[in-house]
């Protein structure tokens, strides 16, 4: 067997790790398993804040480094704390805001609330996905600003999220940057930050650089990981822009794509 070509394997969560049930099969915890083995580090990219997907990493008994937020954290998951957080500017972010809608009309808005407990908030006519991720409903405007976010969250009520997602860019991308990371999710984040971000931090820390890292996604907010890694990796179900830009293309998050390239990598 030739010797695994990686040293870092990244992995988003919704959409390529996680199955629609919110679980990782047995055929792909196997595959990261034996990369693992062959002396690969595996770091989760996420864009969900730390609170939202600590339960995932307990669950997969991991205990390295994971960035989350979007890039805003890197959250040690074997010791339960924060190596670094950057926060969303509030009054830069209040700014962009009030521009997008002016050009599109009112938002539904939510925001994550920085930190290990930070709460996620939802405004008024939000629209939830359903499942068992925790969030804190709110009515008065005010509540969203009281203490430092990590991102906001902004849905239309008859945009689509890539019209949304180009409108936004084109009234405030000097300001703040514009990413849409899943279904019904389009975001509001520090102007520069990205997965990229948050993953050279963590490779830095675990003394591995970009060109021995394979990274895998499946939503536009994946572009910069992809970029920034020697070999991005899409997955079946990914959208279009992400597969316009990945080197390959693999299965879907629902037929292990992730452990389809890693068996092969591992078997030369």
């Amino acid at each position: 067997m030739s010797p695994f070509p990686y040293r870092l394997v990244a992995t988003d969560l919704d959409g390529t790790l996680l199955r629609s049930d919110e679980s990782v099969s047995d055929r792909t915890r196997d595959a990261l398993a034996a990369a693992t083995a062959a002396g690969a580090a595996h770091i989760v990219v996420t864009g969900r804040a730390v609170p939202w997907t600590r339960h995932i990493l307990d669950d997969l008994g991991y205990e390295g480094i994971a960035v989350c937020g979007q890039g805003a954290q890197v959250y040690h998951a074997g010791e339960h704390r924060l190596l670094t957080s950057l926060t969303l500017d509030r009054q830069l972010a209040g700014l962009a805001l009030s521009k997008i809608e002016a050009e599109v009309g009112p938002l539904a808005l939510a925001a994550s609330r920085d930190g290990l407990e930070g709460e996620v908030l939802m405004g008024p006519g939000y629209l939830v996905h359903e499942g068992p991720l925790p969030y804190v409903p709110y009515e008065d405007p005010a509540e969203l600003w009281s203490a430092p976010l990590t991102k906001l969250y902004i849905q239309h009520p008859t945009l689509t999220d890539d019209e949304l997602t180009r409108a936004a860019r084109a009234t405030v991308g000097g300001l703040v940057d514009i990413v849409m990371a899943g279904p019904g999710i389009v975001e509001i984040l520090p102007l520069g930050l990205s997965k990229a971000t948050g993953l050279s931090l963590a490779a830095r820390r675990l003394g591995v650089k970009a060109a021995e890292t394979i990274a895998f996604g499946d939503m536009p907010n994946d572009i910069p990981m992809f970029g920034w890694a020697a070999h991005g990796v899409a997955m079946g179900n990914a959208h279009a822009e992400l597969r316009a830009v990945a080197d390959e293309v693999t299965a879907s998050n629902e037929e292990d794509g992730i452990a389809v390239v890693l068996e092969r990598l591992l078997a030369g």
